[in-house]
């Protein structure tokens, strides 16, 4: 039996069960996400390669241009203080024309990648200092974890597939490669930049490829971390929903409450209706509070015992009708106005409490 009660609490440990909503939610307050770095990387490398692919040559040929200008500039002006400064000024603010492109790309492309990987996240609770992070017990096993394996075969892949890619544009170059030392300057640096170019976007595509393995990776290793284990899941609703003991208490406390409250309206209530044994049902007619007759209390048995006994208290008339009594208790709820069906009897009775009142 004890063997049995153990492999019970085994299996109850056990993290088989997705995570649930508000896990996933606590994970990502935590910055704890399914994210490729890599995805970033090789998203940033391809949107800057793609804006020097597409406006390179224009680059280029301003740059060219610019040192053109500023060499002539420096060869009739000559060096000075002055010149230096306005110059450099200038140079500055071209530089910024030709590389904001870049910049820009980079940027919208780093934003892009993170959104498309985990939305809009901020958090600091990744870079909070930790002092279990010092612990080298725990350092080590990271180092010979499952983890640590995959980023050396995802490095091995990185190095393969971008020599792969490198070699190749360049073995379909070479022969604008060996004719290099034979062309003019001007051509040299055009054929080199745009072989440069060239390799960065094919190897910026070779690492996207491998972004997307790595992502999918990533994606299935947080899914595995945040499993929980039914206990955790029966802890959890216990946490967000309450304690079901603690909630059946309060519950009880509400009941009697209620109770209360209702035993206190009796003694202003108009009449009640009984079973005369088994059903008791207060009414109450007041115009300012309702177009028709409601239920002050009700109860049945016990409490249907207690409503009477208040009422004979209070001089509350008690009027016997054993069918309205049953009707009322199952149709007419606390606090609110008896149905329709029920106004004509209703009606007749307070028309007899009130002319034994003398209040017709």
């Amino acid at each position: 039996m004890e063997r049995f009660q153990l492999d019970l609490q085994f299996f109850a440990g056990e993290k088989t069960e997705k995570a649930t909503p508000k896990k996933r939610q606590d994970s990502k307050k935590k910055g704890q996400v399914a994210k490729s770095q890599d995805v970033n990387t090789s998203v940033n490398l391809l949107a800057v390669f793609s804006v020097l692919l597409l406006m390179g040559p224009y680059m280029y040929n301003h740059l060219l241009g610019l040192m053109k200008d500023y060499l002539q500039h420096f060869t009739l002006n000559g060096f000075n203080e002055e010149n230096m400064k306005i110059i450099m000024i200038e140079v500055l603010k071209e530089m910024g024309l030709i590389l904001g492109p870049v910049f820009a790309a980079a940027l919208v492309a780093g934003i892009l990648a993170n959104v498309m990987q985990v939305g809009f996240l901020f958090s600091t609770e990744s870079i909070q200092f930790k002092l279990e992070k010092l612990d080298p017990i725990k350092g080590f096993k990271r180092i010979f974890s499952m983890r640590a394996i995959v980023e050396l075969l995802k490095s091995i892949l990185k190095i393969a597939f971008v020599g792969f890619v490198a070699f190749y544009v360049l073995w379909q170059r070479m022969d604008e490669i060996m004719i290099l030392s034979q062309i003019s300057v001007e051509e040299a640096m055009a054929t080199l930049a745009d072989i440069t170019i060239k390799v960065g976007f094919y190897a910026a595509v070779a690492l996207l490829f491998i972004a997307l393995l790595d992502y999918l990776y990533q994606k299935y290793d947080f899914e595995k971390n945040i499993k929980m284990s039914k206990q955790d899941i029966k802890d959890e609703y216990k946490n967000s929903e309450g304690d079901p003991l603690i909630k059946s208490k309060i519950k009880q406390k509400q009941r009697q409450m209620a109770a209360q409250r209702m035993m206190q309206e009796i003694p202003d209530a108009d009449v009640v209706i009984t079973n005369p044994t088994h059903f008791a049902i207060a009414l109450k007619y007041d115009e300012e509070k309702a177009e028709a007759p409601y239920v002050v209390a009700k109860g049945v048995d016990f409490v249907a015992q207690k409503i009477k006994f208040i009422a004979k208290e209070n001089d509350v008339i008690m009027v016997e009708n054993r069918p309205l009594a049953r009707s009322l208790y199952d149709q007419a709820e606390l606090g609110q106005a008896i149905p329709e069906e029920f106004f004509k009897a209703v009606a007749e009775i307070l028309a007899f409490v009130y002319k034994t009142k003398g209040k017709l």
